[in-house]
């Protein structure tokens, strides 16, 4: 049955640490089935994303308020001509001058973050955005159904490109708080003025804008401190500000300026960071929370390199979300698993006490071996009985590529 392979497909992912296409899985002595199985378990296949989120969600600690992390990445498909609902998506590229675009799908990840430090970053879900929606109306939807899910109230964080009005109102009625960093070029309003007594009621007060020191009042606080990451650094907290489009959406904006060091991608000199929501717990120090943002994109990293989640060239975005949900249900074994992991390094790895994800694969298989599998076995059925004589071969339909906001032009 499609499950029992879905499972055992999984259980190879792990097994597997190195593999050069999508049917070398199926070498795996964990997939007793033949490789013809790995692509008609996506067929078949139906894994129920909803249950689960749910299942994921009642294995999350929330003595402490869950940190939650979003983001969107690309799975790139530039010559898949037949492959249905390409778009163009972002891609950042390493060679200087190119143009940072790819062809292919988005998908959209919630994870929650369950350690202060380190790379472990666990999905709730990895959809894929299709050309009708936008990665901020997914994120929003995801953000709520595993708000739903949760009995405490999540601080979510976010990068620069969610710092915008429509992602604010989207979420404006989700009860959860949000980090987000914010561009350097935005221009904020303050705190309307009093009524005059003529006119509408004030919306906007002073403007606020980044590039421009002479706009700043004063901040609510100002100090200095050492942060491990990013070295002595000065933070100015203002309260009661808004992007204009999203002016009930109250923001506290912090600048976060690095004295002793020189800027990086990651860490610029100048960082600026804003908190929506209730007031913060920690009023001088939530910007803190940003800097645990950055699992989510250790955990891209680790499922396109370590769990082929792009490796396979499938025919149909449905089939790749299917493959998709697999992703967060490999990341929730492995995790589940390190309590009873055993380190075992190769030969040029150092020993550590706190196992990454990548780690834990490398130790899988004698855990494979004490617990076993509860797919069942496959029961052979004889060989398909192949192409029929006499039916014609059909030649796959090409599709367009969609380009957001415009209407679409020939991918030929």
């Amino acid at each position: 049955m499609a499950k029992d392979t879905l499972f055992e497909l999984s259980d190879a992912v792990i097994d597997t640490p190195a593999a050069n296409s999508f049917a070398e899985l199926s070498c795996s002595k964990q997939f007793r089935r033949r490789w013809p199985s790995v692509y008609e378990a996506l067929q078949d296949g139906r894994p129920n994303r909803k249950s689960l989120m749910q299942l994921y969600c009642r294995n999350v600690n929330t003595e402490k308020r869950p940190i939650l992390a979003g983001d969107h990445t690309a799975w790139p498909r530039p010559s898949a001509y037949t492959l249905r609902d390409r778009a163009v998506e972002h891609q950042p590229t390493p060679v200087p001058g190119n143009r940072p675009i790819t062809l292919g799908h988005g998908y959209s990840t919630l994870v929650w973050v369950p350690e202060n430090k380190g790379s472990w970053a666990l999905p709730f879900l990895h959809e894929r955005i299709s050309s009708q929606e936008t990665p901020f109306s997914v994120a929003s939807q995801q953000l709520r159904s595993v708000q739903n899910q949760l009995p405490a109230r999540v601080i979510s964080l976010w990068d620069a490109e969610y710092g915008c009005a429509t992602f604010l109102l989207a979420t404006a009625d989700i009860p959860a708080d949000k980090v987000i960093r914010l561009r350097p070029n935005l221009s904020l309003a303050g705190a309307p003025g009093p009524y005059k007594g003529r006119g509408r009621y004030p919306v906007h007060g002073a403007k606020f804008k980044f590039k421009d020191p002479s706009t700043w009042h004063e901040p609510e606080h100002c100090f200095e401190a050492e942060d491990p990451d990013l070295g002595k650094i000065q933070v100015k907290i203002w309260k009661d500000l808004h992007l204009r489009k999203a002016a009930k959406c109250p923001t506290q904006v912090a600048r976060l300026e690095r004295l002793e060091h020189k800027g990086t991608r990651r860490f610029p000199k100048v960082i600026w960071v804003a908190w929506v929501g209730e007031e913060p717990p920690e009023p001088k120090h939530w910007w803190q929370y940003y800097l645990r943002r950055y699992p989510v994109e250790h955990w891209y990293r680790f499922a396109k390199q370590r769990l082929y989640w792009t490796l396979p060239m499938l025919s149909s975005p449905e089939q790749g979300e299917r493959w998709s949900d697999l992703m967060p249900f490999i990341t929730w074994e492995l995790w589940l698993a390190r309590p009873i992991g055993v380190d075992k390094p190769l030969p040029w790895q150092k020993k550590q006490t706190e196992l990454t994800p990548g780690r834990v694969c490398q130790g899988m298989d004698d855990i494979f071996v004490r617990i076993g599998t509860p797919a069942q076995a496959p029961k052979p059925r004889g060989n398909a009985p192949g192409w029929t004589k006499g039916r014609q071969r059909v030649r796959r339909a090409r599709f367009d590529i969609v380009k957001k906001g415009k209407q679409a032009v020939s991918a030929a």
